[in-house]
């Protein structure tokens, strides 16, 4: 399964990297749009010293974390989102007749490499704010751990948002309402909003595993909404609690799957 999808990702990047100028440009140009939101956080602290009680470096350790997260699982497994349009189009059934699962062919369906651009810029954000920080480094193996965390999240946010799409079959703005909408969320201290909201991404959609509870032990913080402190080591039980429901909904948006009767 690993080789086969593997080979799908080198088929689709051998050829876009077929017209390399084209290819080059493109990932600096993910680079240039990602830098995008880091201009955002640095327009803010010019106008201030901290935001919610957390220092600049702070901020862009909370960003570098989720966006690496969630930048990795756009390019590796954002394409699911296009299972809309094969499902309209009726070459879904494609899919399901090869002897490779659909979620994997579809993930890696046009498969993307352009992408990497904005994960090398995620990455050298996250580095800087922990080289700026002076973490304390018995604490730092919580970010490896973070950051696989928000990507298992990530993923089963896509797999949720694509197994509705067997339903919704012309609503990719709420799809992208689970994927793009709870990166912007996440890339801000959780305390900019309100109590309930919080609440919400906490114990509903586990969004605050992604980087706010695990962060808030890297970085030797208290939870201003006073969570329990063992609260920030739930990340991982958190994400595999909604990879097993996305995995149920998507094999049930497959199984009531009925072509376009075409």
């Amino acid at each position: 399964m690993v080789r086969t999808y593997v080979l799908l990702l080198w088929t689709w990047t051998r050829a876009a990297a077929a017209y390399p100028a084209s290819f080059t440009l493109m990932i600096l140009l993910g680079f240039v749009t990602a830098g995008l939101d880091v201009a955002v956080i640095l327009v803010v602290f010019a106008n201030t010293t901290t935001l919610a009680g957390f220092t600049r470096e702070e901020v862009l350790f909370l960003y570098g974390a989720a966006s690496l997260s969630f930048t990795v699982c756009d390019t590796f497994v954002g394409n699911i989102d296009r299972v809309s349009q094969h499902i309209k189009a009726g070459t879904l059934d494609t899919f399901l007749i090869r002897p490779v699962g659909a979620w994997m062919q579809l993930t890696a369906d046009r498969f993307n490499a352009n992408r990497a651009g904005r994960i090398v810029q995620a990455a050298l954000v996250l580095g800087y704010a922990c080289a700026a920080l002076h973490l304390d480094w018995r604490r730092a193996w919580m970010i490896p751990v973070m950051v696989i965390t928000g990507m298992v999240i990530f993923s089963a946010l896509w797999t949720l948002a694509g197994a509705m799409q067997f339903v919704l079959t012309d609503a990719p703005e709420l799809a992208n309402a689970f994927t793009y909408g709870t990166h912007q969320l996440s890339q801000y201290p959780l305390s900019i909003y309100a109590r309930d909201l919080v609440k919400g991404v906490t114990y509903v959609l586990p969004l605050a595993f992604v980087n706010w509870q695990p962060g808030l032990y890297v970085l030797g913080r208290d939870d201003p909404f006073g969570t329990p402190e063992f609260m920030r080591f739930l990340g991982p039980a958190a994400a595999l609690v909604l990879a097993l429901l996305a995995a149920l909904a998507w094999r049930q948006g497959l199984r009531h799957y009925r072509s376009t009767g075409s």
